[in-house]
């Protein structure tokens, strides 16, 4: 069952940022109607104020249509909402001139009061959100700029002083281009966010590429000579063979001593490849988690211990890394590593964990499994490297969005002597 507020955890954080920004947005349209539409209640009768909330109310849901929109077309999900725009404009004219028209021929002193604030307000919140569905600075400014001339020249029905006129318009020239600065601001931090999270993404690609690389130069130096020896002399030895020569068989003895060798070395490739050094792997986890922007506290020695032990808590401490950095939303991780009764125990704890489930690593639900190979990640790969040196792996939640992987390694008694040694 998931618990209240998980379908929060389980965002990424650009999808958190987009969320906060979609719903700040929607919180312009509420605090029109309630600056503008409520607040008409206090002001004049309830006849009319209730007019002129209606007329605030359709203004702002029109208003929170077209950010959502922008908002979307922003991030490449939907065309330009140039229809929503011009919708927007139109209701804008429509209760700003309802808004001139119950000013005029209302009640009197109603023009400074109710009438008088959905005019103004109605003209500075439609272009702030219409410059969110237009590109370049130039075309903002326009927007912001036609309404302010339009909000000018409405006010002439009125028989309003020019100066007064002019300190409206000016008045909304002043509080839309806020409303659209602001609103603009919003748009740019969200891409931003979009854009450090795309670059995290390639970084990890780029780092898994470059392995596979230096993976590949490694087995070409040791592959690529042995094979091109091994094409010569069984050449060799079949025109040998050919001319009934013993030698031949010296050839073909020294082809499977050559094949052998180059089994051998292929062996030490993937070894070397597949094997990971804990102290290698601590320093390469603090670089990463700083890297990303997480506080990494990394503690304990590694010297002293066996090269087995090192490699099965390297793993952990890789996996554990990279599942921090792609499922989780961590602010903090602490990474020790202590003896104890001739016992080496690794401690990975990060305060980003969202909904887990099925045995997930820290940072999130379903942990490396999710993203890696067969035998080689989530709990049961590590399980299995672990269980090559009678270690054991623990992973859960220990308190309130705090997710801790505790995995422990019995040591020889010469080893942990050593260690110990090193220790003190």
């Amino acid at each position: 069952m998931r618990r209240p507020g998980g379908w929060w955890r389980v965002k990424s954080t650009p999808e958190k940022v987009e969320t906060y920004t979609r719903w700040s947005f929607h919180f312009f349209g509420v605090i029109e109607i309630l600056a503008l539409g409520v607040t008409a209640y206090g002001r004049t009768g309830v006849g009319l104020a209730t007019a002129l909330c209606l007329l605030v109310t359709a203004h702002a849901a029109v208003c929170m249509l077209v950010s959502a929109r922008a908002l979307d077309w922003t991030r490449g999900r939907r065309p330009q909402p140039v229809r929503q725009m011009w919708a927007l404009v139109v209701v804008s004219a429509v209760v700003s001139t309802t808004a001139v028209v119950i000013a005029e021929r209302g009640p009197s002193g109603e023009v400074e009061t109710a009438a008088g604030s959905v005019y103004g307000g109605v003209l500075c919140y439609a272009a702030g959100v219409i410059t969110l569905g237009v590109r370049g600075w130039r075309r903002r400014v326009a927007v912001v700029g036609g309404f302010a001339v339009g909000a000018g020249l409405l006010t002439f029905p009125l028989e309003m002083p020019l100066l007064a006129s002019v300190v409206l318009a000016g008045l909304v020239m002043v509080t839309g281009g806020f409303l659209a600065a602001t609103s603009i601001f919003s748009l740019w931090l969200l891409n931003a966010v979009y854009a450090l999270d795309d670059a995290k993404e390639t970084r990890v690609r780029l780092a898994v590429a470059e392995e596979r690389l230096r993976f590949g130069r490694d087995l070409h130096d040791v592959m690529g000579r042995n094979l091109a020896v091994i094409a010569l002399k069984s050449e060799l030895a079949v025109q040998l063979s050919r001319r009934g020569r013993p030698e031949a068989v010296e050839q073909m003895i020294e082809v499977q001593r050559i094949a052998q060798e180059s089994q051998r070395e292929v062996r030490d490739v993937v070894r070397g490849y597949r094997e990971a050094a804990l102290e290698v792997e601590l320093a390469g986890a603090r670089g990463v988690l700083s890297a990303a922007g997480i506080v990494s506290e990394v503690t304990g020695e590694t010297a002293g211990l066996p090269a087995e032990v090192q490699s099965a808590l390297g793993w952990v401490v890789r996996e554990a890394t990279t599942n921090v950095l792609r499922h989780g939303d961590a602010k903090k991780v602490a990474v020790t590593v202590r003896m104890s009764e001739g016992r080496v125990v690794l401690t990975v704890e990060n305060d980003g964990v969202a909904e887990t489930t099925g045995g997930g690593l820290p940072g999130g639900p379903g942990g490396p499994g999710r993203s890696g190979g067969t035998g080689g990640s989530g709990l049961s790969g590590l399980r299995e490297r672990l269980s090559a040196v009678d270690g054991t792996l623990e992973a859960g939640p220990v308190g309130r969005g705090v997710f801790r992987l505790t995995a422990e390694v019995p040591l020889p008694a010469a080893a942990a002597g050593a260690a110990l040694g090193v220790a003190s």
